[in-house]
């Protein structure tokens, strides 16, 4: 695991993403995601090129080092690497990350996506400082070869990922951030109720607020 805090990847993470779906490109939703008060920021570029990608991810680090939010590149060390991303987020599919250079872990947090218990113990094993876990409600944001997991299974998955924080990812939207907050979540992650939204950076505020409430809400 990284040396820094892992602490700092809690809360709500926006993923910018390029499906040609969404009114706005990675960048301007980026940035309505900075402006809303994400605490990460996500480079999901599943369709372009690297240089393209690498152009977005330049103006994403500037946007998200003007708001103080962390910025992750997914699926790609190298590109993390070459846009001074604060980490990289992985799926079951990618590099395991502990094949990522050890030169390369000493600059970038590590996340890993999960989908199953037996994945997210075995996740335990690998030099990752946070897992995800889902989707935990049905999404169309992305395809999964997972059925919705649920809140139960949430449940399950955080105490099984303890000490390391949990993210909660599919389907959530601020209707379902307290639920996934007392199901023991660290964080949560979301796609299309901010992409799709009229209003992105209202949407992301919004998202930003609820978990503030929530957080205030478990201490009291």
């Amino acid at each position: 695991m990284s040396p820094r805090a892992s602490a700092s990847v809690c809360g709500v993470h926006v993923l910018a993403d390029d499906a040609a779906q969404w009114k706005l490109d990675p960048v301007d939703q980026a940035r309505a995601a900075c402006a809303g008060g994400a605490a990460v920021v996500q480079l999901r570029a599943k369709r372009a090129t690297d240089r393209a990608a690498l152009a977005w991810a330049a103006e994403i680090r500037r946007c998200t080092r003007e708001s103080g939010a962390l910025f992750f590149v997914n699926d790609r060390f190298d590109l993390a690497l070459a846009a001074g991303a604060d980490g990289v987020h992985l799926g079951q599919d990618d590099l395991p990350p502990a094949r990522i250079p050890p030169h390369a872990r000493d600059h970038l947090r590590i996340g890993l996506s999960t989908h199953t218990l037996e994945q997210l113990r075995a996740a335990q094993a690998q030099p990752v400082d946070y897992v995800a876990f889902g989707p935990v409600f049905g999404t169309h944001s992305k395809d999964s070869a997972y059925d919705e997991r649920g809140l139960d299974a949430l449940a399950d998955a955080a105490r099984a990922a303890a000490p390391r924080p949990l993210i909660a990812i599919g389907g959530i939207d601020a209707e379902r951030v307290a639920d996934v907050l007392r199901a023991g979540a660290a964080g949560i992650a979301v796609i299309s109720c901010v992409a799709a939204a009229d209003d992105p950076a209202a949407a992301a505020r919004e998202l930003a607020a609820r978990w503030r409430r929530g957080l205030e809400s478990a201490r009291c």
